[in-house]
């Protein structure tokens, strides 16, 4: 994987699920020369699900879907890029407010019935004038591929993120397609990080929430590019019910384990594709960590690790330090005995039992160095807890892109 405008990852030929349909227009946000404002048109009784931001000091988008979560339903989503909307006090409440009344009143539907997500720099108040501006062009504009629709909600991202599934519920075949957008500030605790996912299964809201909750929890809560967790991230789950299957009530009706299993791969591969649009990121990092006391304790060891910018640095100048990721486990605050803690990069062990392994061989880990997609593995030793994260190299150019970022 190479720093470019692509880096080389081609968007999914995305399934379109029935009772979507995703438009993009230019509302001006910032200078930039594209679409910034996405609008997705949803089936009349949509259910929802969704997840955001643990920050104290969330968007007031988040704040509105937080309370719009308790209705079940939705008919449209709109999304903003370049302006965050956070820490915006009344200003930004009234804009959020004056989108999801314009939109309502365009599909005659009732105000939480609307999602809103925004993102960008945070501390600016979202221009109520442009972003309704923004709506009226939506509004007539033709339909958008999915991929448009990815693109319009970036910020840093260097390449437009989506992914793709199906699954079979009784006779019935059920389309799943979501996009994400996110490149720095990522450490979802559930980064400027947003997901959104949609499918034409009929799933009643209790179990959507449910089953984007697991997913959630084995995916984009499982992903680092800098332990920062942004003011804006969210996660929204619309099933619109137009495949026509028999509406999926609990985790024991015939396709809700097919369901779920689609769903949570929808979900690992966009939140992979944020990890490996990592600002500045050259490495895509995997962190597998095993014989912990239990699963969420080896998720937080996972997560130690990969945010180490000493761990990380390392391996972006493909230096086998494993003395770092010794450093990384123990300041984790988790149950851990170093006389058992075992290391290894790639395929090779480099350390068992509180030791170097004797007769240790740099080179096949320096060889695993020089590639793109780079293992680590962790023994704890004492126990059966397992966990894996996903995390990126930290470079010079992170801090070229964030120093930047306002200018």
């Amino acid at each position: 994987m190479t720093k470019n405008k692509s880096k080389g990852i081609d968007f999914p030929v995305t399934c379109s699920p029935r009772g979507a349909c995703p438009r993009v227009s230019r509302a001006h946000y910032k200078t930039w020369d594209r679409c910034d404002l996405t609008f997705v048109e949803l089936a009349q009784d949509t259910a929802v699900a969704g997840v955001t931001t643990r920050s104290r000091c969330p968007s007031p988008e988040v704040e509105w879907c937080r309370h719009a979560l308790q209705h079940g339903k939705a008919r449209a989503l709109v999304v903003n890029a370049g302006n965050a909307n956070a820490f915006t006090g009344n200003r930004g409440r009234n804009a959020v407010e004056a989108i999801a009344a314009k939109v309502s009143d365009h599909l005659d539907c009732e105000p939480h019935e609307v999602f809103i997500a925004s993102t960008g720099v945070i501390g600016e108040p979202l221009p109520i004038d442009k972003a309704e501006a923004g709506l009226d062009a939506v509004f007539t504009a033709d339909a958008a591929r999915w991929k448009d629709a990815a693109r319009a909600i970036g910020t840093t991202d260097t390449f437009p993120k989506g992914a793709t599934a199906s699954a079979v519920i009784a006779d019935t075949t059920v389309q799943i397609s979501g996009i994400a957008k996110g490149s720095g500030m990522i450490a979802p605790d559930m980064a400027t990080m947003l997901g959104f996912v949609f499918t034409d299964a009929a799933i009643e809201p209790a179990l959507l929430q449910d089953m984007l909750n697991r997913a959630v929890a084995k995916t984009f809560n499982c992903i680092t590019v800098d332990s920062d967790t942004s003011t804006s991230d969210t996660v929204l789950l619309f099933a619109t019910g137009k495949a026509g299957n028999s509406p999926l009530a609990a985790m024991d009706d015939a396709g809700a384990d097919a369901f779920a299993a689609a769903l949570e791969a929808v979900c690992l591969e966009l939140a992979q594709l944020v990890v490996r649009d990592g600002e500045g990121a050259t490495k895509f990092i995997e962190i597998r960590v095993e014989g912990a006391e239990s699963g969420e304790s080896a998720r937080r060891v996972a997560l130690s690790v990969a945010n180490s910018p000493l761990v990380k640095t390392a391996i972006a100048g493909e230096d086998a330090n494993w003395g770092r990721v010794v450093m990384a486990v123990g300041k984790a605050g988790e149950p851990a005995d170093r006389d058992r803690l075992s290391i290894r990069f790639g395929a090779t062990q480099v350390a068992e039992n509180g030791l170097a392994v004797d007769g240790y061989d740099e080179a096949p880990v320096a060889a695993h160095l020089k590639g793109d997609n780079i293992e680590i593995g962790v023994d704890l030793g004492i126990g059966n807890g397992h966990a894996t994260v996903w995390t990126c190299d930290l470079t010079h150019g992170y801090i070229s892109i964030n120093a930047d970022y306002r200018t």
